[in-house]
């Protein structure tokens, strides 16, 4: 994945890496999601006969063909003009689910009609003014979505100085977040307020059947009351250490929110994911699947809809390569077990 970080911030504008690649703070979160990876070591087994290998898996009645899904991430078409359109085509040709940020710079309808074989999620910040969001709901649904991924850990932006540095703070002309159009009014902001509580969950089911996933969990007593709210599935995630710096890496965490939910739930998690061995390292600790970010958007700003199609068939062949290497037959054999923590 390293080669398609180098090639992006070649071709990017230094502002729009520096958004892309950066975090909040000192970055000390965005580093240790990585790191958390690294300081985990796997342990395989021998002699298990497992020839053939499984690396599907089902979330909420949506088929992946690996565990990996496209997080979401705004603002595509900074990293090439097709944008999420390209993103779409390439998930859908992995076979794999994608997570459409609110903050896409192509509406949802229109990444839905470039890539109708596409699985879609759509990610919510529910917002204030809750007929608008009843109206963005809506529209996701229209198009095909067949979840809900609420974002939860929003109550303020978080401050990013890389993009304090650079002035970064709106999209350049001729490109805005489609979305959050609303009418003859033209494109409302996403409005972030910690006034967002448990009710508004409680709204967003009344209002629509789809499954709603709540995404930046990290406490188990959060985990606990979001399976007791109705939540289909809980995303492990700091936002790509994007908000507030110095919480702990989505991977030290996973384990306390594996077991607050006690399996009522799938558990996902984003944040630091490079490697198919990070894939089964997190799986192995009790998540169902994984969501990458950065990752696919240096591939999308290397070459396109093929930058993308590379980083995701890289995941998946790797994914594999680890699983037959561990004696596993399938991402559901995976077990604690499987790692080791260095003393």
């Amino acid at each position: 994945m390293r080669e398609f970080e180098a090639l992006a911030r070649e071709r990017l504008d230094p502002a729009h890496y520096d958004y892309f690649a950066g975090g909040a703070g000192d970055e000390v979160t965005l580093r240790a999601n990585e790191a958390a990876f690294e300081r985990l070591a796997l342990l395989p087994r021998v002699l298990t006969g497992a020839e053939k290998v499984r690396l599907d898996v089902t979330l909420l009645g949506s088929r992946a063909a690996m565990p990996v899904l496209v997080a979401p991430t705004a603002f595509h078409r900074l990293a090439h003009p097709e944008g999420e359109r390209a993103t779409a085509r390439a998930a859908a040709a992995a076979e794999t689910i994608m997570i459409v940020s609110m903050a896409s710079t192509v509406a949802v309808e229109e990444v839905a009609a470039a890539a109708p074989e596409a699985v879609l999620w759509f990610q919510l910040y529910v917002q204030p003014d809750l007929d608008f969001t009843e109206s963005i709901v809506r529209r996701a649904e229209a198009a095909g979505c067949r979840a809900l991924v609420v974002t939860v850990d929003s109550p303020a932006r978080g401050r990013r100085d890389r993009e304090l540095r650079h002035g970064f703070d709106d999209l350049p002309d001729g490109l805005c977040c489609e979305n959050l159009r609303d009418g003859d009014t033209g494109v409302r902001p996403i409005v972030m307020s910690p006034s967002i509580s448990w009710e508004h969950l409680h709204r967003l089911r009344r209002i629509t059947a789809l499954p709603i996933v709540l995404k930046g969990v990290l406490h188990p007593e959060d985990a606990r009351a979001a399976v007791l709210h109705g939540a289909a599935a809980v995303m492990v995630s700091n936002h790509g250490g994007r908000q507030l710096d110095t919480v702990p890496a989505t991977l030290d965490l996973l384990p306390e929110i594996v077991a607050a939910v006690c399996g009522a739930v799938p558990v996902l998690l984003d944040g630091g994911v490079r490697r198919g061995t990070d894939v089964l390292k997190a799986l192995a600790l009790g998540a169902t699947a994984v969501a990458v970010g950065r990752p696919v958007v240096w591939g999308l700003a290397a070459d396109g809809e093929r930058g993308v199609g590379r980083v995701l068939e890289l995941l998946r062949d790797e994914i594999e390569q680890a699983l037959m290497m561990c004696g596993r037959a399938s991402v559901r054999d995976l077990d604690p077990g499987l790692v080791r923590r260095p003393c």
